[in-house]
């Protein structure tokens, strides 16, 4: 058999599975439900509570309005139409706004879905901030019997956005930018977000004035929390100043950038009594405005780990690893950690005769230089991995095996690419390219080495977002 264009077919399935496994549509109309003859809403086949004997009665509720952002957000919109169905959405006259990126788009009967951003260019727009203040007009409108959804999707942060007034978006993009290219962690980004964003760390809930608000939520970061997803822009939470006076003397930052950030620090601690704010509230809460906001988490990481298992056992394969790594760490350390369970894998193949795969779920860090080329994190991670190999250990490609990383929304960053994978083919043509590896890797430029080698995954917007999925197969020889 031809075991490297099987490997290639054995990746594209398994890439499929997960994308079929996450997608928004399938995962609400799935898990939510209408029951009883007062249309109670369910969650696994349980009531949806907004406190002590707070169901959700949606035959009892007036207007329905559904806003919301994110990369799986049209899909969690188009879910919700179906779950409601024709006769109820007349009825409660359902209506609202949804941003989504270039290429995520779709057509609904009764909720926009707005594109207002380029494809891989996650950052937020005028468009994004202009159709943030239009679901805050839609959510502030609305009367004590009415019902609000809130669809907060991987790609939110960026798509659901209104700078705080002493900020420009310019200066907001600017500042992003940088610190994304400094390599600082997702959780330390949406920190700054929160404090330069009205609508972030629960300001968008607070403007609500339905007496419900059910936050719909698939996650993209690798512990579910709430306050990241999204830079929680439905969940208040405590953003601590310290934390970002440390980033000031840890990053290498302009002084635009660190002037800007100081006064974010001080406008913050200025309008809000930062002692009352010590302790993060529950993900279910009642805003001063009386809206009580409980939080659904439909989907995870681990839900695309598990389609990656089972779709890799269906093609007979024994699991070696089947995990979600929450652990913060650099593609150039996840790309040297794969390589390392690949000469394991391959020395277990060898000894069992039967082929093995390792599925891992995670988001690695890239610290870009300023003289930077063209990539993302997932196809740096995989260029990584095959300079271990290749250079570091001076090993050739082992045969018949195959290593792979892709972002489960299908963008990685400024790229048309997903991701990347390297197998005995792209191996042989990496080391035909004098100096390519190690230049890929100094200056962040994968992007033209891999596609030059026939190494990209390219997938288009695949609608959904649960982060990155690492993927090595073997073959014994």
């Amino acid at each position: 058999m031809d075991s490297i264009n099987h490997q290639r077919d054995h990746l594209a399935s398994i890439i499929s599975a997960i994308t079929s496994a996450t997608d928004p549509y399938r995962i609400l109309t799935e898990r939510l439900a209408l029951e009883s003859s007062k249309d109670l809403l369910t969650f696994d086949g349980s009531p949806v509570s907004t406190g002590p004997n707070q169901t959700i009665e949606v035959k009892e509720a007036g207007k329905i309005c559904v806003v919301g952002g994110g990369k799986a957000a049209a899909g969690f919109a188009a879910g919700l139409e179906h779950l409601l169905g024709r006769e109820r959405l007349h009825k409660h006259e359902v209506h609202g706004l949804v941003s989504v990126p270039e290429g995520c788009g779709a057509r609904l009967d009764h909720i926009e879905i707005r594109e207002t951003r380029a494809r891989a260019h996650n950052l937020p727009t005028d468009a994004v901030v202009q159709a943030t203040h239009e679901m805050i007009h839609q959510l502030s409108t609305l009367k004590q019997e009415d019902l609000a959804f809130v669809l907060i999707t991987g790609g939110a942060s960026a798509l659901l956005e209104s700078p705080r007034a002493h900020i420009s978006l310019k200066s907001l993009v600017r500042l992003t930018k940088n610190l994304s290219h400094a390599g600082v962690d997702i959780q330390t980004l949406n920190t700054i977000r929160c404090m330069t964003s009205s609508v972030k760390a629960g300001g968008f809930a607070k403007v609500c004035t339905a007496g419900r608000l059910i936050v719909l939520v698939l996650s993209d970061v690798l512990d579910d929390s709430l306050e990241v997803i999204g830079s929680g822009p439905c969940i208040p939470h405590f953003v601590d100043p310290l934390a970002i006076e440390r980033i000031l003397l840890d990053s290498n930052i302009s002084q635009d950038d660190r002037r800007l950030l100081s006064e974010s620090i001080y406008e913050y601690v200025t309008k809000h009594n930062v002692a009352a704010h010590n302790q993060t509230l529950s993900s279910d809460w009642i805003t001063s405005k009386g809206c009580r906001v409980t939080h659904l988490i439909l989907g995870t990481n681990a839900l695309a780990v598990e389609a990656a298992s089972a779709a890799s056992s269906a093609l007979g394969y024994e699991i070696f690893s089947a995990t979600t790594n929450t652990l913060s760490q650099t593609a150039n350390t996840v790309g040297s950690r794969l390589a390392t369970s690949l000469g394991t894998m391959v020395s277990l193949g060898t000894t069992e005769n039967r082929p093995q795969a390792l599925l891992e779920g995670g988001e690695a860090t890239v610290h870009v230089p300023l003289n930077h080329g063209v990539g993302g994190r997932n196809q740096h991670t995989v260029i990584a991995a095959a300079k271990d190999i290749l250079i570091d250990q001076k090993h050739e490609w082992p045969t018949d095996t195959l290593i792979a990383s892709f972002g489960t929304d299908g963008e990685d960053g400024p790229t048309s690419a997903a991701g990347g994978f390297i197998d005995t083919d792209v191996a042989k043509s990496l080391v035909s390219q004098p100096n390519g590896i190690e230049d890929a890797m100094s200056r962040c430029d994968s992007h033209e080495l891999l596609k030059s080698a026939g190494g990209l995954i390219e997938t288009g917007p695949t609608g959904t977002n649960v982060a990155d999925i690492r993927i090595v197969l073997t073959h014994p020889n």
